[in-house]
């Protein structure tokens, strides 16, 4: 087992040596995990982030004219309204 030491600054923060993110497989901007177990910590990747999710899945179909659906909104609820109006 090899062992790596390294400070931590006055933020809480760590430098994890280029050895372990090797080991790791993890670059700039990746995410790690901590998993703790009594006296023992553990630092793991996380494959998946909602990050890493992002742009994974085409949607059906994406709106290019967000006025249209905006629109269409306030005219429903000004009929709902009217509706109320006239039902008193």
């Amino acid at each position: 087992m090899k062992e790596f030491i390294t400070s931590i600054t006055q933020r809480g923060q760590v430098t994890i040596p280029a050895e372990v993110r090797r080991s790791l497989g993890v670059k700039p901007r990746d995410k790690v995990a901590f998993q703790v177990e009594d006296s023992q910590v553990r630092l793991v990747p996380v494959r998946f982030t909602l990050e890493s999710a992002y742009g994974s899945v085409t949607p059906l179909r994406r709106p290019e004219d967000f006025k249209t659906p905006s629109r269409e909104a306030v005219e429903e609820h000004v009929d709902k309204t009217i509706r109320k109006m006239r039902a008193k």
